[in-house]
């Protein structure tokens, strides 16, 4: 990696960490409050404000869970922006460079594709380097919602606790996100999907 490709991503780190401060402030939540709803140490939580540490794909589920706000809001204020200012007949328009695109732990790249806040669904897409997961060591992951998610572009393994299924191009899947999982790619290339989490499915 380059020196200006490092200093970029320190600077994507820092912005992502700086928005997780924000959020964190807004919800009225000190470092010790947020901290104990993760069960991590305040260290841990001020070193991913800082963009010292990347969050990885589970850690930043489980924030914004524990913040109570979706995972669109990450990203930045540009989305609820735009929505306030949708035109005379209600569309939301946002051009392909406004899209932000957050990186986590592992070279996991998220980017969302909806072009406003949309309450009770996120929508994005994420690019997984070759060898890449989600989660933490082997550890299977949970968090709210309900997972949509059809392939691109590589091949995804998801593990569940009793099985696993290998994902092509065109092959989608869904599954309630409480269900115990990880995905992965262990293929040579780049994987890519876009996923729909629905958060209120009554």
């Amino acid at each position: 990696m380059t020196a200006k490709e490092q200093a970029l991503e320190a600077l994507e780190s820092e912005h992502l960490g700086a928005r997780l401060r924000a959020l964190r402030q807004q919800r009225g939540l000190s470092l010790r409050d947020l901290a104990d709803r993760l069960g991590i140490s305040v260290s841990a939580v001020s070193q991913i404000e800082r963009g010292v540490l990347q969050p990885s794909v589970n850690r930043l589920l489980a924030m914004v869970s524990a913040l109570g706000v979706p995972l669109a809001r990450v990203f930045d204020d540009s989305a609820r922006d735009r929505a306030s200012g949708a035109s005379a007949t209600g569309y939301v328009l946002a051009r392909s460079g406004d899209i932000a695109t957050v990186e986590l732990e592992d070279g996991v790249l998220y980017r969302r594709l909806s072009p406003a806040e949309t309450r009770g669904v996120d929508f994005f897409e994420s690019t997984y380097p070759p060898g890449s997961h989600v989660g933490e060591g082997n550890a299977l992951i949970t968090h709210t919602g309900y997972e949509v998610g059809t392939v691109e572009l590589g091949e995804l393994t998801i593990r569940f606790e009793q099985e696993e299924v290998v994902l092509g191009p065109g092959d989608s899947i869904t599954f309630p996100c409480d269900v115990p999982h990880r995905i992965a790619n262990r293929g040579h290339r780049v994987a890519i999907a876009t996923w729909l989490i629905v958060h209120d499915v009554r």
